[in-house]
């Protein structure tokens, strides 16, 4: 970098060259610079006073000690002017500002359309991740749902199961009952016809005894006792369930995995 001298505009040679374009390394009057600005490809073009401190100057061709003020598209190198009758000879070529220029206007527009498609895929995921989460707490829900509707049928179920089992073990208990105070009016007439036995012992053997005799063996052989049927039983069995059959019974659920 170094001061600048007082420089005559490149573009005009009649103006004084005030303004110093970075990009195509020339210096413009204030009239060039407006032009220049309004073409399409050096619009974005950035200038400096060129009272300011400016590169020391352009970059130039190591064999001809020339500027490089051309871009060999056959070579697709810069080249000077002389290079054009030396060993680019024959070669196309264009000049290295429109060069520049074109280059740094399609980089621009690659990085433009990266960046789009950057945010365009930003705003993709960040929908799913909140299409996701909905999906999994809507998941959650079905889950939780399920499993209450089950709780609330086993609930159900086990209710109707005791009341049953309450019904029929009442009436058996009924039976059981009946049969108790059958035995126990036996037992109780059995103690009754002891008691007159013994009362009959101690009176006068006569013959009104024969035949109070004779009658309580009639009774005695009256009283009947019912056989036993077989008592009733109650157990439960259970029903081996594991974590499996429970999920099972609840659903299942599908997740497509990131691929």
């Amino acid at each position: 970098m170094a001061q600048a001298a007082s420089k005559t505009c490149e573009i005009c040679v009649s103006a004084p060259g005030s303004q110093y374009c970075l990009d195509c390394e020339q210096y413009y009057c204030e009239n060039c610079k407006s032009l220049h600005k309004r073409q399409k490809l050096s619009t974005n073009h950035l200038f400096q006073h060129a009272s300011k401190l400016i590169p020391e100057g352009k970059s130039r061709c190591s064999q001809h000690k020339e500027e490089f003020n051309l871009m060999c598209n056959t070579c697709n190198v810069p080249v000077c002017t002389s290079c054009v009758t030396g060993n680019h000879n024959g070669h196309k070529f264009s000049k290295l500002v429109d060069v520049i220029a074109q280059l740094r206007g399609e980089n621009e527009k690659q990085i433009r359309d990266k960046t789009n498609e950057a945010n365009k895929n930003i705003t993709k995921i960040v929908d799913s991740l909140t299409s996701f989460d909905n999906a999994v707490e809507s998941v959650i829900k079905a889950i939780t749902d399920e499993s209450n509707n089950i709780k609330h049928m086993v609930d159900k179920s086990v209710a109707q199961m005791i009341i049953l089992v309450k019904e029929q073990s009442m009436k058996e208990k009924d039976k059981l009952t009946q049969l108790l105070s059958a035995a126990k009016s036996v037992l109780v007439a059995g103690q009754n016809l002891d008691k007159r036995r013994q009362d009959l012992d101690k009176t006068r053997p006569d013959e009104t005894m024969v035949q109070q005799i004779n009658k309580m063996k009639e009774e005695i052989n009256g009283l009947h006792f019912e056989s036993l049927p077989e008592f009733p039983k109650i157990s439960f069995n259970s029903k081996a369930v594991t974590e499996y059959d429970i999920r099972q019974l609840i659903g299942s659920y599908t997740l497509t995995c990131l691929r």
